[in-house]
């Protein structure tokens, strides 16, 4: 079970998952061999699943997102979650996506790219992601400012 002295050291680790346990301790006020033992914990429980990085993704050429709302045809599958999970399992695997998600509401999935351009966003809808057997329709979000902390 997860507490409150778990949810102050997993905040720390998402403003910065380099930290050290020691500074980890500072941040916190816990003793560093309770952060040493409790992160131990965490890994072990599945609570942390992996640490991370965030990227200056304009600095890696990467000057476009996107939102990519896909309708799935269902006459397509025989089980429609099975049929979802696929096809965002494949499109997860495209190097300009970086999440899938089966959604609710007016379409069944949404995508999140990064791509260099337009030109490199409107290959990937029209040439790649709509030759996914099973995407029936697309529709694309250009994202104009992404708010950070």
């Amino acid at each position: 079970m997860v507490d409150s002295k778990d949810l102050l050291i997993i905040d720390a680790l998402k403003e910065n998952a380099k930290a050290s346990v020691v500074a980890i301790a500072k941040k916190t006020g816990l003793p560093a061999t309770t952060v040493h033992n409790r992160i131990k914990k965490l890994r072990a429980d599945k609570v942390i699943i992996k640490y991370t990085i965030e990227v200056n993704h304009k600095k890696l050429g990467k000057n476009i997102s996107a939102y990519i709302a896909v309708t799935i045809d269902y006459n397509k599958f025989d089980a429609k979650n099975l049929a979802q999970i696929d096809i965002a399992k494949l499109v997860n695997n495209f190097p300009c996506v970086e999440e899938a998600s089966i959604i609710t509401g007016g379409t069944d999935m949404l995508i999140k790219a990064r791509v260099k351009d337009i030109e490199e966003l409107n290959n990937f809808v029209t040439n790649e992601l709509r030759k996914v057997d099973g995407v029936d329709n697309t529709q694309t979000m250009v994202v104009l400012q992404e708010v950070m902390d």
